[in-house]
């Protein structure tokens, strides 16, 4: 009989799960309290994707008040971990930055530099190694001005990345919100104005048959709008285009009364490398905490699809 699993795959706070498998074992990071230590992003320790040890904290603070949405790239023996840190107050003075260490369970080390030092609002990093060798870094930043029927609020860009510290400086747009479905809160107060501000955020991708998927999360990350969905370009450079049907999140969105704002998603896979799983966090419908979940992703007719977000048991990982 197959071995089962069922969602969340942890039990406390893990938001915004990154994986990394090294050495076929896997890492998660993600955002959630800190340590006892000081230490900040809490750090899991997995062989099969099901069973989670955790090990504590991965990064050594920078002073900063919050922590959010680690992702960690290996290149040539070291860990790079990619993460914003900044204030208490929710949408400003958020900077992306970049730690380093000779362990995937850390300590994490500040390297000092600010990836995007001109914005004022920088989140969710996700380095990327193409197919051709060449990293990239998806990250968002904020949008005010309107153009064609893009809205005010959060979007994705990308640029190259010169080492794993610095960035080209010539960020190119992935996607920005466009949708209703992608509103965060109307009526905000941003940057001396007022707006109805919408928000797409979280970058992950994935290649398939050539072409770049780049799955980002749309909506308010706690309210029951918030789901993943995905555009698509021939370079991670883009130009990205949007598929068919994205007047709903495409790849995953809430179920109600089970699962509620499944999203911000890395993607792994199974021990044997057989499989794609997508790792996201979700809320419960009580909304105590946004926890670690995880769902096969498969495709058909070049389209991305998941039976997620799934809460029953489900066949676990191969391998």
């Amino acid at each position: 009989m197959a071995r089962t699993y069922q969602n969340p795959v942890y039990p406390d706070t893990m938001a915004d799960p990154f994986v990394l498998k090294h050495e076929g074992v896997y890492y998660a990071y993600g955002t959630g309290p800190g340590g006892t230590d000081g230490r900040q992003v809490p750090v899991l320790r997995s062989r099969d994707l099901v069973d989670w040890e955790p090990l504590g904290h991965a990064l050594l603070p920078n002073g900063a008040a919050h922590y959010w949405a680690p992702e960690v790239a290996f290149h040539e023996g070291r860990f790079y971990m990619y993460y914003s840190s900044g204030s208490a107050d929710e949408g400003t003075d958020q900077k992306l930055r970049v730690a380093v260490s000779d362990d995937p369970a850390g300590p994490f080390a500040d390297t000092g530099a600010i990836l995007v030092p001109d914005q004022a609002f920088s989140i969710d990093a996700h380095p990327y190694r193409h197919t051709d060798g060449e990293w990239y870094l998806y990250y968002c930043v904020d949008f005010l001005e309107l153009a064609d029927d893009h809205r005010i609020g959060t979007g994705i860009v990308v640029d190259r990345l010169l080492d794993m510290s610095t960035l080209a400086g010539n960020p190119q747009v992935v996607v920005r919100p466009h949708q209703d479905w992608h509103v965060f809160r109307k009526g905000r107060s941003m940057y001396g104005g007022v707006y109805d501000w919408h928000t797409v955020e979280g970058a992950s991708v994935l290649v398939h048959e050539g072409q770049v998927h780049c799955f980002y999360s749309g909506g308010a990350w706690e309210r029951e709008n918030y789901g993943v969905s995905y555009v698509v370009a021939e370079h991670p450079l883009g130009p990205y285009r949007r598929p068919e049907g994205g007047h709903e999140a495409l790849l995953m969105r809430s179920r109600p009364g089970a699962v509620i704002g499944p999203g911000h998603n890395s993607f792994t896979t199974s021990p044997d490398g057989s499989q794609t799983w997508i790792v996201y966090h979700a809320w419960d419908v009580g909304q105590t905490a946004r926890r670690m979940c995880i769902d096969r992703l498969d495709w058909e007719d070049g389209r991305p699809v998941t039976a997620g977000p799934t809460h029953g048991p489900q066949e676990a990982p191969s391998g």
